[in-house]
């Protein structure tokens, strides 16, 4: 049963790390009145090679933390949490939640002109299969012939979070990864990962001017504000919001690369573990 908020209650947004932060980017671009409870759980990064079970418990424990500390609505910023626990978090909540991967389906699905569409995410994503059933599900009841190519791209997160967005060696390994969409001539390629947008002049430059690439951080806010405008629980345009992040460990780390995904300076990050 859902909750009843109030609409300057805060929105709550956790990744197994720092990569979510690209979504809170974007919610708070949109919604620049809205308060926020951002969580990275950076004890437990990466979630991708761990089993769906172990996945869902980590994300029931961040998603029921979030409830406690008041929040109007959850979004799960992790790709590979929303393709395993997007469904238990939906039944255990009292809130609304949003997952990552079907706002990007029906963007790709929208944007396709010829049906070849190309998802790069990590392993534990692409391994799931969730982006392939969104799109699919998006593409019902159009005459779309959907052809989708899904590419695994593991080292994207840690050369983005070493910093090395235009470093010799990323283009060289973008080009390695998006060999197959090329050769497949994709005309629509999901950024299926929270870090991805961070490399998106590298990928666009690699994959040509005629492909459209879809930022799912971006999809996600405008179904927060969908979610929240049919509810009535937008923040009124008066008030200061307030903005919260939260570490599971390593506070400091977080807190000297965050800005690099948030796009704005972090003052300070909490220090919580989940147990």
């Amino acid at each position: 049963m859902t909750r009843a908020a109030s609409p300057t209650a805060p929105i709550g947004v956790f990744d197994s790390g720092l990569g979510g932060l690209t979504v809170a980017r974007a919610v708070l671009r949109q919604l620049p009145n809205e308060s926020l409870v951002y969580v990275g759980d950076s004890a437990r990064v990466p979630y991708g090679p761990k089993s769906p079970d172990t996945v869902r418990r980590y994300a029931l424990q961040i998603g029921e933390w979030l409830v406690e500390q008041g929040v109007k609505c959850v979004v799960v910023a992790c790709n590979t949490a929303t393709a395993h626990a997007l469904e238990a978090l939906q039944a255990a909540l009292p809130v609304p939640v949003i997952g990552v991967i079907t706002p990007g389906a029906r963007a790709a699905v929208r944007t396709t002109t010829h049906g070849a569409v190309g998802v790069i995410a990590t392993s534990g994503t692409i391994a799931s299969g969730a982006y392939v059933k969104a799109l699919r599900v998006a593409a019902q009841g159009t005459d779309i012939p959907l052809a989708v190519q899904a590419v695994a791209c593991p080292l994207f997160v840690p050369l983005v979070e070493e910093g090395w967005v235009e470093h010799p060696a990323t283009r060289l390994i973008v080009q390695q990864y998006l060999a197959p969409l090329r050769a497949q001539a994709v005309d629509t390629l999901v950024l299926g990962c929270t870090h991805y947008p961070l490399l998106r002049d590298v990928i666009a430059d690699e994959m040509g001017a005629t492909v459209a690439l879809i930022d799912s951080a971006e999809e996600t806010a405008v179904d927060v504000v969908r979610v929240l405008s049919e509810s009535n629980r937008l923040a009124p345009d008066h008030g200061t919001p307030v903005h919260r992040f939260v570490s599971s460990d390593a506070p400091h780390h977080f807190l000297v690369l965050g800005s690099r995904f948030l796009g704005r300076p972090l003052n300070h990050v909490e220090h919580h573990v989940f147990t």
